[in-house]
């Protein structure tokens, strides 16, 4: 969609810069889609998955231990697995 608008320079620059934004369009783009992600988060985050507490309970394997699988096999640099 093609629109005219006035947006500060500077703000759009800054933006571009930030999130390695190509275009102006691109920025505004970026811009709407992170106010939409948080608008739903927000949403999200007030009326939760609709699961009982039971059913969240269900959800998760009794055998999880996300501190045992820390200690087992930390990460280096974020995502990637340290050698040893």
């Amino acid at each position: 969609m093609k629109m005219t608008m006035h947006i500060d320079d500077e703000l759009l620059d800054r933006v571009m810069k930030a999130y390695g934004c190509e275009s102006k369009t691109e920025a505004v783009e970026t811009a709407l889609r992170e106010m939409d992600r948080r608008a739903r988060l927000k949403e999200f985050l007030k009326n939760g998955l609709g699961l009982t507490k039971g059913e969240l309970a269900d959800a998760v394997d009794p055998a999880y231990d996300l501190m045992a699988l820390r200690v087992a096999e930390p990460a280096g640099e974020y995502g990637k697995r340290r050698t040893r």
